[in-house]
């Protein structure tokens, strides 16, 4: 009886140390791990959206990619949560001007993004956060993210979108040596954050080879929106100044991107209302009309 006794607290051992060194990733994950996976991450798994474009002179064409890989593998180091591989299928139509842009057919984007988040539930997960790294998503990421009502799913999509806090923002203005209103692309904030990240990546120097500034020639259009304005006011794709981008700005934006992310990732882990209110809310739908 004491030999099955000693057997079982080695088993017990050999899991705990199996889960603390669990991948995160989802394409380092053994086929075995699956289960205890999924247990771990309470079904939750991490989609990581960016895009491959110009950033600047200076900036790698990966940038996007870069940040939201950090993030998520950062994040998850406090939180677990299986990320999904790099994707890189997303809305950068403005930029197809520039070498090394990747610009799909829009309804393969949407398809893509439709296709895999099914697939990723049909996995297991019922709890996907998409995780964006690019300016030109959100618009379709909401509404992408809106769209899941059009059918009864089991699994729910949440949109990683914090709000800047007030105590990161002061901290940010006084680290700042650009005008945050013309930091939009490649400028202080993206190339800090790659200079902290990848420096081996960031050709700083040349990030004074082009034009970052506003030209401003939709100014004849106000209050409307057409699909140039991106090209007419920024035609390098550059927006800012990234010569002026320092490592220890980097690390700060970093940390409180992580750290906001952490805590998204124990409050989706800790959902159960968001499932139980799809479910109400289909319910009621298939009721409509005497169904």
């Amino acid at each position: 009886m004491k030999l099955v006794y000693i057997l079982s607290f080695l088993m017990l051992l050999a899991g705990g140390a199996n889960t603390q060194n669990l991948p995160s990733r989802w394409d380092e994950l053994t086929a075995s791990d699956w289960p205890l996976a999924l247990e771990k991450s309470n079904r939750t798994c991490i989609l990581p959206i960016g895009i491959l474009e110009k950033h600047g002179p200076h900036a790698p064409l990966g940038s996007d990619l870069i940040h939201v890989r950090e993030w998520a593998a950062r994040a998850t180091k406090n939180e677990y949560a299986v990320v999904f591989p790099d994707y890189f299928y997303g809305q950068v139509y403005e930029a197809q001007q520039q070498p090394g842009t990747f610009a799909l057919p829009s309804e393969l984007v949407w398809d893509l993004l439709h296709a895999t988040v099914e697939e990723i539930a049909r996995n297991g997960f019922n709890k996907i956060v998409i995780v964006n790294g690019h300016g030109g998503n959100p618009q379709l990421l909401r509404y992408f993210v809106q769209s899941q009502l059009e059918k009864r799913r089991d699994y729910a999509v949440y949109f990683f979108d914090p709000a800047q806090d007030q105590a990161f923002a002061e901290k940010a203005k006084k680290m700042r040596k650009s005008d945050p209103a013309g930091d939009q692309h490649a400028g202080e904030n993206e190339t800090s954050s790659l200079l902290y990240l990848r420096p081996d990546l960031v050709k700083q120097e040349r990030a004074t080879q082009e034009s970052g500034e506003n030209l401003k020639r939709m100014a004849s259009l106000p209050d409307l929106y057409t699909g140039i304005w991106w090209y007419a006011s920024y035609p390098n794709h550059y927006a800012g100044e990234g010569a002026k981008a320092t490592k220890e700005f980097g690390k700060l934006i970093t940390d409180n991107k992580v750290e906001a992310l952490t805590k998204a990732l124990k409050a989706v882990k800790a959902d159960t209302k968001t499932l139980e209110l799809q479910k109400e809310y289909f319910d009621k739908v298939d009721k409509v009309g005497g169904k």
